[in-house]
């Protein structure tokens, strides 16, 4: 077992600037070196990473830790727990139903293209970032 199997995935639409810039903020804040990261567009063709995800296409991010998938409003939320400074307080928003959170997250989502576009392609992680993507 290498010490990346140890660590939490996020899969995160790939050119999706919105979701390009939260990968930089969470790689930015993630100072104990928690997680690891993969394109929602490529994980489903890594096998051990792929039977987390759901079944339906999804434009979620989705948080695989300890053997246990997040997508949406969850995963977001859950990620907040493990950054530095005083982002894990927004984890208390988990006391609003699910479906409250994840209506907000659905809106943002569908319309995250419109509002903050999209790349053609998948990022490319440079030399200093490239050891936290699969």
């Amino acid at each position: 077992m290498t010490q990346s199997d140890h660590k939490a995935l996020i899969a995160f639409d790939g050119v999706c600037l919105l979701c390009l810039w939260s990968v930089h903020f969470v790689l930015k804040r993630d100072h104990k070196d928690h997680f690891r990261f993969v394109p929602l567009e490529q994980v489903q063709q890594h096998p051990k990473w792929a039977k987390h995800m759901p079944f339906e296409p999804t434009d979620s991010i989705v948080l695989i830790s300890s053997g246990k998938t997040y997508t949406k409003s969850s995963a977001a939320l859950r990620i907040c727990l493990h950054l530095g400074g005083l982002y894990p307080i927004l984890f208390i928003f988990m006391v609003m139903p699910k479906g409250l959170r994840d209506l907000v997250y659905d809106f943002i989502a569908k319309n995250r293209y419109r509002w903050f576009g999209k790349k053609d392609q998948c990022m490319i992680p440079d030399n200093n970032i490239k050891h936290k993507f699969l």
